[in-house]
């Protein structure tokens, strides 16, 4: 593979940095050079939390200029259009979680809420595939990302990554119940 970029956006206290970390090693586990990097400033406090993967032999840097990744991946809907608008190339896919976090200027009435017809439009404009994700079932809202993994696993998202791949680097990441339960939803989700 010669180059392979992913996008992952979303809220302080989703999960992102699970969701990265699972990624990043199950494209390892894959046999892929991979390199990642994660911003986690502003997590504490709600913000937006952004990490970045590139997978391919033809890369050096974790960092992805604008409009270059093949995948996107949104923990929420308002950063998944966001990231849309900043770094999914054309053709490339999104996998978003169906719900809202509401950013400041939505509760303030600055702004509007974005709905899943807005992320479709969005997607029709990049000729993007676009995969949403009901958040509904799930024992744990900490457990969205996983969500996210399986989703990724049943559509083959990441060339080269399988869903044993994944189960592989969530055992890495976690133990005993912790694994079990985020396992049983991956497994879910993958289909």
């Amino acid at each position: 593979m010669k180059e392979f970029n992913i996008y992952l956006t979303g809220v302080g206290g989703q999960g992102i940095g699970l969701l990265s970390q699972t990624l990043l090693r199950g494209a390892d586990h894959a046999g892929l050079k991979v390199i990642g990097v994660d911003t986690h400033g502003l997590a504490q406090r709600g913000g937006v939390v952004v990490s970045r993967i590139r997978c391919g032999s033809h890369v050096f840097s974790p960092l992805t200029l604008s409009h270059t990744c093949d995948l996107v991946l949104g923990m929420e809907i308002h950063e998944a259009l966001r990231g849309m608008n900043t770094a999914m190339k054309q053709g490339g896919a999104l996998v978003y979680m169906d719900l809202s976090w509401q950013p400041l200027p939505v509760r303030l009435n600055q702004s509007p809420e974005i709905t899943a017809e807005d992320i479709v439009g969005a997607c029709r404009q990049f000729d993007a595939r676009c995969i949403e994700v009901k958040p509904k079932g799930l024992p744990d809202a900490r457990m969205q990302n996983m969500a996210l993994v399986g989703t990724v696993a049943k559509h083959g998202l990441i060339p080269g990554v399988s869903k044993s791949d994944y189960a592989k680097a969530l055992e890495d990441l976690l133990k005993g119940e912790m694994l079990t339960r985020n396992l049983d939803v991956f497994n879910r989700y993958a289909g």
